[in-house]
């Protein structure tokens, strides 16, 4: 399983967290453009910052590990996957808990709607 072993906790992730947007509606989804503006600045610049180290040879992928299939500059689709899986399911989690503790995390509920 080693080569499938990261897109395997990437699934887990999603799997774990998807029934969120349904069982609590928290709604992520259908709050896309807010989903964007979280995700979007996180991922263009881990994403830059990974492609700078690959470039520099600081940093590097087992092919072994890996599905092998890499994108421009080097980097696996795994790692592409993990800027967007990871912060989704954080931004599931936080809604999740907004959610069940009535917790408005800074912004009130009708803007949360919005």
């Amino acid at each position: 399983m080693g080569s499938l072993t990261y897109l395997a906790l990437l699934a887990g992730c999603l799997l774990v967290t998807a029934p969120l947007e349904l069982v609590l509606r928290v709604r992520v989804y259908a709050r896309w453009r807010r989903l964007l503006l979280a995700v979007l600045p996180e991922f263009v610049v881990f994403v830059a910052w990974v492609l700078y180290a690959i470039a520099q040879g600081h940093w590097q992928y087992d092919g072994d590990l890996t599905l092998g299939l890499r994108l421009p500059g080097g980097i696996p689709v795994e790692e592409v996957l993990f800027f967007l899986v990871v912060p989704l399911c954080s931004v599931l989690a936080l809604e999740a808990v907004r959610t069940v503790t009535g917790w408005d995390a800074g912004y009130p509920a009708e803007e949360a709607d919005a």
